[in-house]
């Protein structure tokens, strides 16, 4: 008998013992290995499942947040053009209140001129005829202010300086 033909009380122990343990296996642990890799795979395709509706509703969310900051976008456009349409509308605005103020000024310091110009001018008519006069009393020796002729006679010289400025303009 050797380790290829062996005894037969011993090969039908043998065969009952393994029998047996598979009829127990398959009584026993068969159908809570079956249920166990049921649980598992319903676990799995449930996880999926749920994956697949998450990932969904995230793709539903980011179409919905893109479709907001294309709007948010184009509104900053908006905003932005506004905001340099009013810029543009309240610089011309104060351009043309300034020119307005400057052609105010610029008017104000001409009539000041003038006004200064005349001032200034009758001021020094009336020192040249001061001067003249004392300067013709020196001369001639006695005081001249109270001619009433010299008053006359100045002032038709002025009248003659200022022809001749005209008529050289």
């Amino acid at each position: 008998m050797g380790p290829l033909n062996p005894p037969r009380p011993e090969l039908i122990v043998g065969l009952i013992c393994f029998f047996s343990v598979v009829g127990v296996f398959a009584k026993l642990l068969v159908p809570r290995i079956q249920k166990t890799l049921t649980e598992r795979e319903d676990a799995i395709e449930g996880t999926i499942g749920r994956a697949e509706a998450i990932h969904d509703e995230a793709r539903r969310i980011y179409a919905e947040y893109q479709a907001e900051l294309s709007a948010a976008r184009h509104e900053a456009a908006q905003v932005r053009q506004t905001a340099k349409e009013e810029g543009a509308a309240l610089l011309a605005t104060l351009r043309a209140e300034g020119q307005k103020q400057r052609e105010h000024l610029v008017a104000a310091a001409k009539t000041q001129l003038e006004a200064d110009r005349i001032i200034a001018e009758a001021e020094l008519r009336e020192d040249v005829f001061t001067l003249a006069t004392e300067l013709a009393g020196r001369i001639v020796g006695e005081p001249l202010n109270d001619l009433p002729r010299a008053r006359v006679i100045a002032d038709d010289f002025f009248t003659k300086v200022d022809v001749e400025i005209s008529t050289k303009k």
